[in-house]
């Protein structure tokens, strides 16, 4: 499988929860429409078919690169 790099995983995972913010604030359609498209583009990124599976993939797969750089 594909690999997307870390800073797109990083970058899909902040519009996610940014627009989960904006919908809780107050729930426009252009929002919504906007959070559908961004937990699809998660989906097809980490290869899963539910966005909860494709955010614990993304969040693995885009910490591991910076911890091993730590060390």
């Amino acid at each position: 499988m594909l690999m997307p790099h870390p800073a797109t995983l990083q970058s899909l995972i902040r519009r996610y929860e940014h627009l989960q913010d904006e919908i809780g604030a107050a729930d426009r359609p252009e929002a919504r429409r906007q959070l559908e498209d961004t937990a699809y583009t998660l989906c097809v990124s980490t290869g899963t078919r539910d966005v909860d599976a494709a955010l614990r993939f993304a969040q693995l797969h885009y910490e591991r690169p910076l911890a091993t750089s730590r060390a």
